[in-house]
């Protein structure tokens, strides 16, 4: 003879999830504020060793980025904001400081680059084909893949 169990089904079951102790971790100092719609914040480097670094600030003021100023966010009394001198009143820490720019001349910024990094593979790879010979040609198969464990055969 079989018995039959009631047995609720196994959607309705819940089970208490236990998660990991997460532990301490040191808090962040470049936390920024989140920037205003259509803006994108970016810590810029404005001394390195103790030494002023002008044309790294007026490059980025040329290019369209402002400073972020920490009147504009009266209910953050976390930022760090300079306390004196010619940058008074703008957040930073550590030799950087914060700006932010519109999304148009970020995106304008990114697609330069990448344009720019396109053109040296492709002049990489001309190079590479012009020092080709017949007899011993170059393949150029590149190709990349993230693997986590198990065997190596795909």
């Amino acid at each position: 003879m079989t018995e039959i169990i009631n047995k609720s089904p196994r959607k309705i079951e819940t089970r208490e999830i236990k998660a990991r102790k997460r532990g301490w971790v040191p808090p962040s100092s470049l936390d920024a504020p989140e920037p205003p719609e259509g803006f994108h914040h970016r810590w810029v480097r404005a001394e390195f060793r103790g030494q002023l670094d002008e044309k790294n600030i007026l490059g980025r003021l040329r290019s369209g980025y402002e400073f972020v100023k920490i009147d504009e966010y009266p209910n953050r009394q976390d930022l760090p904001a300079i306390v004196d001198g010619k940058y008074k009143g703008v957040i930073g820490v550590g030799g950087l400081l914060l700006m932010r720019c519109p999304l148009e001349v970020k995106e304008d910024r990114d697609e330069y680059f990448r344009n720019k990094t396109n053109d040296q593979k492709s002049s990489i790879e001309n190079d590479l084909l012009k020092e080709e010979h017949p007899s011993m040609p170059i393949s150029q198969e590149r190709q990349s893949r993230v693997q986590f464990g198990g065997n190596k055969k795909s």
